[in-house]
């Protein structure tokens, strides 16, 4: 599975586990993402994407307010990156 979103890009970054006695070990925080079918606006096909949840609230978002975008051009971007 791709390691980012093909909507926002968000993908895993370092961090900090502090404990209580302020001593630091990095740690992953990996971003929420999903593997959804979503159907593709711009063919009208069913595409398989790898998603966040904010980049999904994203979708809907443009869905809502008419706008156009190609998932498989997305994706294609993505895998350029």
């Amino acid at each position: 599975m791709s390691k980012s979103c093909i909507v926002n890009g968000k993908t895993t970054t370092t961090g900090m586990n502090v404990s209580h006695s302020k001593r630091r070990t990095k740690r992953l925080v990996k971003a929420n993402l999903l593997k959804k079918r979503l159907v593709n606006p711009a063919s009208g096909r069913v595409v398989t994407v790898v998603v966040s949840a904010r980049g999904l609230r994203t979708l809907k978002k443009w869905d809502r307010e008419g706008k156009s975008y190609d998932l498989v051009e997305m994706k294609r971007l993505n895998a350029l990156i």
